[in-house]
């Protein structure tokens, strides 16, 4: 799906997380489960993808990331849990 999305990937539940935004999230989940980039994600293992948000523009996008970025790791664990209790592999 070519849309901008923010999305969540931990590397277990509760674990390291990681915020990213894509405007393909398709090929950037997979760039990540794959390994295919060297990174945070790949260092720490974080290949679930436990939430996605989806927005209309790649500048809302942006500014949703870097906002939920700056939260509290506690207020990042309930946005996942909220749509997403059993942090299943989206």
């Amino acid at each position: 799906m070519v849309q901008p999305c923010v999305y969540i990937l931990a590397s277990e539940r509760n674990g390291t997380l990681y915020v990213g935004v894509t405007n393909d999230v398709i090929r950037r989940i997979w760039e990540h489960k794959s390994d295919a980039v060297d990174g945070f994600t790949k260092k720490y293992a974080a290949h679930r993808l436990v939430y996605a948000q989806f927005h209309d523009t790649m500048p809302n996008a942006i500014a949703c990331e870097k906002q939920i970025k700056k939260w509290r790791r506690a207020w990042k664990l309930e946005l996942i849990e909220r749509d997403n209790p059993q942090w299943r592999d989206l």
